[in-house]
This record gives structure tokens, C-alpha cells and sequence, in this order.
């Protein structure tokens, strides 16, 4: 089917220089573009949840993690 849409002018010439590229026609990267754009997309079954591995012991940290300079002066330090 024939149909006009306006595409900014970028987008063309990006898209032009592509279809060169790959020896093929806008035609077929603008229907690419879509199908892909277009395609069902997988449903995740369940919602990402973070779980930070946690370490559990008897000894205190060497220093305040919440002391900004403690940690850098712990960086600082030569191995």
C-alpha cells in the first residue's frame, strides 16, 4: 500500500544512509523499523525484585561507612 508520512529529516537521511549501507531499500528499513516496533513483546511473569547479597558476621567494620573521608582515606591507601 502507497501512504505518505512525514519523518523528520535526520531520521530520513540516518535511515537512507542505512538501507545504502546494508545494499537494500528504505522501503525495507522502514517496514523492518516497524514490524520490530510493532512485534508482541514477551510478558515478564513476575516483577524484578533486588536482593543485595547480605554477609553476616560477629566483627565490626573497620571503619564508619557512613564517615565520606574515612572511606576515601581507606581508598587512598596503598595496598
Amino acid at each position: 500500500m502507497k501512504t505518505t508520512i512525514e519523518i523528520d529529516d535526520r531520521i530520513l537521511a540516518r535511515a537512507k544512509r542505512f538501507a545504502a549501507q546494508q545494499g537494500t531499500t528504505l522501503r525495507a528499513v522502514v517496514e523492518d523499523a516497524l514490524r520490530a516496533r510493532l512485534a508482541p513483546r514477551p510478558k515478564s511473569t513476575e516483577a524484578y525484585r533486588f536482593a543485595p547479597p547480605t554477609v553476616r558476621g560477629s566483627e565490626q567494620p573497620a571503619i564508619d561507612v557512613a564517615d565520606r573521608n574515612a572511606l576515601y582515606d581507606l581508598l587512598d591507601e596503598p595496598q
